[in-house]
């Protein structure tokens, strides 16, 4: 097994760095929310850059609040401030979080790649297409609408039982098909709080 060059090292170190950047914005907006100051982060040129994120918080291993962004449309650290506030007080399968909640809230922060149009024939050749624990998929047909982030594959680890609770999100029958159906992937580099 060869080691990691030093490029490769450093590349690494990047992506650390930028996570607990990214993730250190994301728990100074919970507290800002509740009147509390947090850490100073200085504000990287990256950030002003248009991204998409998305922002999921937990107590436990329950779901507490995901709310994020498909589309870029304003820089990132605007978006991962706006998704952390409304992932926290207004994600309509939740309450809004309370001030004794957020020390014991674990945040993960997800930023999208850019969305790529997915080529298929049929479902069989859609299932064939897609890859476990690499692919955000959003779905779309007329109205309907839902997405998974790739994290999702931990809980339906299969392209059929992802694919079938993806239509289900989008308010479709877990067997609808139509050729009209239109499929985008996405990929995301994400970080986790430890909790």
């Amino acid at each position: 097994m060869r080691s990691p060059s030093r490029l490769e090292e450093e590349d690494l170190l990047t992506d650390e760095r930028r996570g607990e950047i990214l993730l250190r914005i994301a728990r100074n907006t919970l507290l800002e929310l509740f009147d509390t100051p947090g850490e100073a982060v200085a504000i990287e040129p990256w950030l002003r850059e248009i991204g998409a994120c998305f922002v999921t918080l937990r107590r436990g291993s329950e779901l507490r609040g995901c709310i994020g962004t498909i589309l870029p449309h304003r820089s990132l650290i605007e978006d991962l401030r706006g998704n952390t506030r409304a992932a926290a007080t207004r994600d309509p399968r939740f309450p809004p979080l309370a001030n004794e909640e957020v020390d014991v809230t674990v945040i993960q922060v997800s930023v999208l790649s850019p969305l790529q149009s997915m080529e298929f024939d049929s479902e069989a050749d859609l299932l064939r297409q897609l890859r476990p624990r690499i692919d955000g998929l959003v779905l779309e047909h007329g109205h309907h609408r839902g997405t998974f982030l790739p994290a999702v594959w931990m809980e339906l680890p299969t392209p059929a039982l992802f694919l079938q609770q993806l239509k289900r999100k989008a308010g479709l029958a877990a067997d609808f098909w139509s050729p009209e159906i239109q499929i985008r992937r996405y990929s995301t580099d994400s970080w986790s709080e430890t909790g």
